[in-house]
Order: structure tokens, then C-alpha cells, then sequence
């Protein structure tokens, strides 16, 4: 059996829904929650369960891989599905973290649940990946095998140090309870990004200019996920 994400053990709150309990906590000040749900529904969604500062970056690549810019939400191609919980505080955000194994978040589980596919966005330190301190890499997790062997070879092709994270036992996202592995199918798949891969997609990395100051480092990562994604899909025709 794959051990529990060391994360669960370390948040604040067990669940999403215990994070919007909390009295003390005002959505929109601490927090904010963002989706788009199209009609007809689309076959793939694409999720960032911890934007914002607690994750940094990850709320403009879900924006970009779901085919929208994310400074002005302009569509750049096919859209998806997408979803997102942000932390808005100037500090302390990682208190806002939920392990995406107890994401219970009632929009997120009804956009995944009906969905074919599912591609989670995290942020990880480079330590956490048993990597140098200034490794830029993206590890390849989550059940679904030909997503993850997609965004392997589309990643490896576009240039980026790719790690396929099957095996790693905290960032592989290979839960079944993981929110990326809810779909119709019960797999999806998520990229953990190391903080120097991040910085480098963004000119000035501050919460107002991070979506105007994308770099080709970005945008390279977005197209490569955005085709592994449309070939996923071709596989379901």
C-alpha cells in the first residue's frame, strides 16, 4: 500500500469543507474559488487545488492549459474545464493548503466526476523531489498511464527535466482519492513543478504581474500540456 502524502498530516484542515467552515476565514480576503463549467461539458478539466500563494504559479498554468490567457481570460485555443482553490493572504498562505486526497470541494468533485480526464497542477520544492536546490523539473504522476506517458514525452520533447513520478511515494499522485484521479475513469494525471521551474515562467513573480509577465518557459510547458491532453482525448474516438 502507497503511504498517505505527508502533506495530510501536516494541514491545518482536514477537508476543504473545514476550511470553508472556519469563521475566521473570509473567501475573498483569505481565499477564492474559480471555475469554468462549459456546456456541453468538455472531456478533459484541468485543476490547481492549491493557487495563489500557496502554490505559486499554478493558477495561471491551470488559466493557460485550459485554454485561457491568463491576464486577460481570452481563449487561445481549445478550452477545458477548470478549477481552482487560491490563497489571497500576503502571507502565511500554506495554511491554507488542503492534500488533494481530501479535496471535497463540491464543484471541483462535480467537474472531475463527469469528466474523461483530469490533469492536476502543484508546486514542489526541489528538496521534496530529491533534486538539487536548483533543479527546474516537473514530475510526471497520476493513475492514468497515457496521460502520464503523453505529458512524459510531449514535457521531454519540449525540453523540460521530466521525472516520471509512479513510484515516488508523495508527489506520484497515485491516491485514488486524489481529486485528479476522480474522473469517470478513476485516474488522471498530475505534475508536481520544483519552485525554480515556476520562477522561471514568470518575468516579475508577484501576485499582480505574475499574469502579465509570462515567459517562453511558460508557454513552452503550456503547449506541451495542452497537446498531451487533445491526444488523450483522440485515444476516447
Amino acid at each position: 500500500m502507497r503511504p498517505q502524502p505527508q502533506w495530510a498530516a501536516l494541514d491545518l484542515y482536514a477537508s476543504n469543507s473545514d476550511l470553508y467552515a472556519d469563521p475566521r476565514l473570509v473567501e475573498r480576503v483569505d481565499y477564492r474559488r474559480r471555475f469554468k463549467r462549459h456546456r456541453p461539458r468538455t472531456q478533459s478539466v484541468v485543476l490547481a487545488p492549491h493557487g495563489g500563494g500557496i502554490e505559486i504559479g499554478t493558477s495561471e498554468l491551470c488559466l493557460a492549459i485550459a485554454g485561457y490567457h491568463p491576464s486577460t481570460r481570452v481563449p487561445i485555443g481549445q478550452t477545458h474545464d477548470y478549477w481552482m482553490f487560491e490563497g489571497l493572504r500576503s502571507a502565511a498562505n500554506d495554511e491554507l493548503h488542503v492534500t488533494s486526497s481530501n479535496c471535497d470541494d463540491r464543484v471541483a468533485r462535480t467537474l472531475v466526476t463527469g469528466a474523461s480526464h483530469a490533469l492536476g497542477l502543484h508546486g514542489c520544492t526541489s528538496a521534496a523531489a530529491g533534486l538539487e536546490d536548483h533543479d527546474r523539473a516537473v514530475l510526471v504522476g497520476g493513475r492514468d498511464a497515457l496521460l502520464r506517458l503523453e505529458l512524459l514525452t510531449r514535457l521531454r520533447r519540449a525540453g523540460f527535466h521530466t521525472i516520471d513520478a509512479v513510484d515516488h511515494p508523495i508527489l506520484g499522485g497515485y491516491d485514488r482519492a486524489n481529486i485528479a484521479n476522480r474522473t469517470r475513469s478513476k485516474q488522471g494525471g498530475q505534475l508536481e513543478l520544483t519552485t525554480p521551474l515556476r520562477n522561471a515562467m514568470f518575468a516579475e513573480n508577484t501576485r499582480p504581474e505574475r499574469r502579465h509577465t509570462t515567459t517562453e518557459v511558460f508557454w513552452d510547458f503550456v503547449h506541451a500540456c495542452r497537446a498531451a491532453l487533445t491526444a488523450r482525448e483522440a485515444m476516447n474516438n
